[in-house]
């Protein structure tokens, strides 16, 4: 396909409708990247980027009626996985959430699905689209897919057209495999494996969730209705948005379809090893207070302060440790929490609280007795390794092995 050919092509088909619009420089950047990345075929690529362009503009497609459909016919009907970016199209699917709009210029938005997959859809408040209902089907013609983040999204502007199916048709969803998510739309069978300390006042609930081929992060935020997910609970997840952030993805559940059911999983995979020094041990370590209300377990201050809850006098003991571990090629951001603490440290939580409440020093003679215990020590930590942050789940000092260090000596003197 000759790019700049084609670039010129479409351009001129503008110009001819009184419009002179149009970088040419790109719109052969996009042509090359959806024929050279996404595979498209050249005379489906030009045809996307004429609408693509109409859209941006708003603007009928060049030689199309009036009311935004091409003359000759509509926009072709496909599966929901079939389209790619840039593409007018015409979906049958079934409105499977609904989520507040984040601006006055949207409607609506939601999650549009049919047997293939399925995908976010936004309405655009100057298209007076008529409102559509969580778990009803709708015919949507000529709607636009463009791309957010590196995922395909549903846009519906002044020239679609919706309309409600009224037949009855069965939609099942079929999880995947945690190891085969990718940035859009998923679902999975899963496990609550871990949860974590809210980081946002607004977050529900973060943790992660397993199976049997990886770990995944997730993360509810407070909505009316929305409920914390059980730890050690097995979950049917559908139409959650996976998104992607420096490379790892995650789970936002608001608006997914959640079903706990019996069972259990056996969580494999996301394990990992590393043995070196601890090397720092953080502030924040030690015995710690956290926030006694029912789903927060947020850290308190030193002054009892919950960020959401504010002070709280009947707070709850805990002990965690916060380091660095050096294995002498790359330094481990590592998080202890209590079980491994009491095990790497010989301290448990009641001595620790012993030590708090009567010790002139209080909390920060824990911390103090803590860190001469593990910093410099050689450990082997085994756990989880999330955004960068090993999550312990055991920790063991290692012991002095006199063949082990004849080894070294020996590899030291043949390399002399």
């Amino acid at each position: 396909m000759d790019f700049s050919e084609a670039a010129e092509r479409i351009s001129r088909k503008f110009v001819k409708d009184g419009t002179a619009l149009a970088d040419k420089a790109k719109i052969e950047g996009k042509l090359r990247r959806l024929v050279q990345e996404f595979g498209v075929q050249p005379s489906e690529a030009e045809r996307s980027v004429t609408g693509e362009l109409a859209r941006e503009h708003n603007m009928a497609l060049p030689g199309s009626a009036p009311n935004g459909q091409r003359s000759g016919g509509g926009t072709a009907e496909k599966k929901i996985t079939e389209a790619v970016p840039g593409e007018w199209v015409t979906f049958e699917g079934k409105v499977v959430a609904l989520s507040a709009p984040v601006s006055p210029s949207i409607s609506q938005s939601g999650i549009l699905a049919d047997e293939s997959g399925a995908i976010r859809f936004v309405a655009w408040a100057k298209a007076n689209a008529p409102a559509m209902n969580e778990g009803s089907w709708y015919r949507i013609e000529s709607g636009v897919v463009d791309e957010y983040k590196g995922v395909a999204n549903l846009k519906i502007h002044s020239g679609t057209t919706i309309k409600e199916i009224s037949e009855d048709r069965t939609l099942i969803p079929v999880p995947q495999e945690i190891k085969d998510l990718h940035a859009g739309i998923g679902g999975v069978r899963a496990k609550v494996v871990q949860e974590w300390d809210a980081s946002h006042e607004r977050m529900l609930q973060s943790g992660l969730l397993g199976d049997e081929t990886g770990t995944i992060k997730f993360v509810i935020w407070k909505e009316p209705g929305r409920e914390k997910l059980e730890v050690g609970g097995v979950y049917n997840i559908f139409y959650a948005q996976v998104d992607e952030f420096n490379g790892r993805l995650s789970l936002n559940l608001n608006g997914a379809t959640i079903l706990q059911e019996e069972g259990d999983i056996a969580v494999s995979g996301g394990e990992a090893a590393f043995t070196g020094a601890i090397v720092h041990i953080a502030p924040g370590s030690g015995i710690i207070k956290r926030c006694p209300v029912e789903g927060c377990n947020r850290a308190l201050s030193r002054q009892n302060y919950c960020p959401v809850h504010e002070i709280q006098q009947k707070f709850v003991y805990d002990l965690r440790i916060k380091g660095w571990l050096d294995d002498g090629t790359k330094t481990h951001s590592i998080l202890l929490q209590r079980d491994a603490v009491e095990t790497l440290t010989g301290i448990s939580l009641a001595a620790a609280q012993e030590i708090a409440e009567n010790n002139p020093l209080g909390m920060d003679e824990v911390f103090l007795q803590m860190r001469d215990k593990v910093l410099g020590r050689y450990v082997t930590c085994r756990g989880r390794e999330i955004d960068n942050r090993l999550l312990v789940n055991s920790c063991e000092l290692k012991t002095f092995d006199s063949a082990e260090h004849t080894g070294l000596l020996n590899r030291a003197g043949g390399a002399a």
